[in-house]
């Protein structure tokens, strides 16, 4: 895709419910305003205290306990209003509850946003392990989503390690979001969440991305691997929407195997939980896992999705609040061994999906079997509809390059001296 290419028009769809998420999200963050420098602390303590009574490596059978629900409702949940102490006293499920719902996920792009060359970041995600990352006390520790350890090491962030002749106040923490690149064992980061105790969770995107660049190679911490740095950190190339940054983003050369491309509202906060304020979108040329694949790393003839059991028969998406997808009889619910809270998989039948403003009207599905045991949520609405998307009629890259050909053009265009 060269930047200046002219593209087929790209007729939008009517206003979407993505849409009208992204609005009402913006809309939510001016209102509100919780205690996030309280938050940050939390969870700095938090990690660093859970640490101690957990093992580096992932335990399979913690896996494969069910996660219970979390707030995405950009409020803070109970789980994350957690004090200090409540906070390191989590294990097992409660403390991937809490830890699941401190991280920032992208709902997959199934519309282009308005205003994507003048109000949204791009930048090519890298392949990995998401985590937070946070320095702290004279350590350093990453945990997955699901609050399992990835790493227990030193480093050149600021409370990073323990050296000699080296001190800071005791709130001198960082918290980092990062994808951990195992081929060359290196945290790329995306976010930065807080900065020598400085909470950026209510600073737009435009702010943080700022910060992170300017403050983060001061410390040293992206130079190569040392006695008190054992990982390097490198700081995710990101651009402005346009022509120029879209094709940087889509085609260019990065030391990092790519796994999509990830789009940031400029004026989004960092927001808790699913958000329509940053968005994923994938095709086979930045991504080697555009459409699912089954236990056999083999594309399935049929679409699959997981979709979970509410006690009232309902199957429904892992979305805030829940999308009702079908509903279950309760002779066939009893015959399955289904209980509420199980995720079920069901393969999409020639039927398809049918959907009117962003709700299933009508689904083809086909029972299949209850899900692994280690899959902790239902599929979202937005990933359902992104991978049926790419199977019959995919957003594609031309798309998005000729959205932004139309909204410079509109940009241009002359104003018109109303006369008397």
């Amino acid at each position: 895709m060269a930047p200046h290419d002219l593209r087929r028009p790209f007729k939008r769809r009517p206003i979407s419910d993505q849409q009208k998420r992204r609005d009402l999200s913006l809309l939510r963050q001016s209102q509100h305003r919780s205690d996030a420098q309280q938050r940050a602390r939390n969870l700095a303590s938090s990690v660093i205290s859970l640490q101690s009574s957990s093992s580096p490596d992932v335990d399979p059978e913690t896996l494969s306990e069910p996660m219970p629900d979390v707030d995405t409702t950009g409020h803070e949940s109970e789980a994350s209003s957690f004090d200090i102490r409540q906070a390191s006293s989590l294990r097992g499920p409660e403390a991937r509850k809490w830890f699941a719902s401190q991280l920032m996920l992208p709902e997959w792009m199934i519309d282009v946003p308005e205003n994507l060359s003048r109000d949204w970041y791009v930048l090519a995600r890298p392949a990995g392990k998401r985590c937070f990352v946070v320095s702290a006390d004279g350590t350093t520790v990453s945990r997955l989503r699901n609050g399992s350890v990835l790493h227990h090491f030193p480093s050149a962030l600021p409370g990073g390690a323990r050296k000699k002749g080296v001190s800071g106040p005791a709130q001198s923490y960082s918290i980092l979001d990062c994808i951990f690149h195992e081929a060359d064992q290196t945290y790329y980061v995306i976010d930065m969440v807080c900065w020598r105790g400085y909470s950026l969770y209510e600073c737009t995107a435009e702010f943080r991305f700022f910060w992170l660049q300017s403050k983060l190679d001061e410390t040293g911490a992206c130079g190569p691997p040392s006695f008190y740095h054992k990982f390097r950190f490198s700081v995710v190339p990101f651009y402005n929407c346009d022509q120029s940054g879209l094709h940087s983003a889509y085609t260019g050369s990065l030391p990092y195997v790519k796994d999509g491309l990830l789009f940031y509202n400029k004026h989004a906060h960092y927001h808790t939980g699913n958000t329509p304020l940053v968005l994923i979108w994938k095709d086979e040329r930045c991504s080697q896992y555009v459409i699912d694949t089954d236990n056999n790393g083999q594309v399935p003839s049929q679409q699959h999705i997981v979709l979970e059991l509410q006690d009232d028969g309902k199957i429904v998406t892992s979305d805030d609040p829940p999308v009702v997808v079908n509903c279950l009889n309760a002779d066939f619910i009893k015959q399955s061994g289904l209980s509420p809270g199980s995720l079920v998989r069901f393969a999409i039948g020639d039927g398809g999906l049918n959907c009117v403003d962003g709700k299933f009207e009508k689904a083809d599905l086909q029972y299949i079997s209850v899900s692994n045991r280690a899959r902790a949520f239902a599929d979202s609405y937005s990933k359902i509809m992104f991978q049926y998307m790419a199977r019959h009629s995919p957003l594609k890259a031309e798309d998005l390059a000729s959205v932004i050909s139309q909204e410079n053009q509109q940009d241009k265009l002359p104003e018109v001296e109303m006369s008397d």
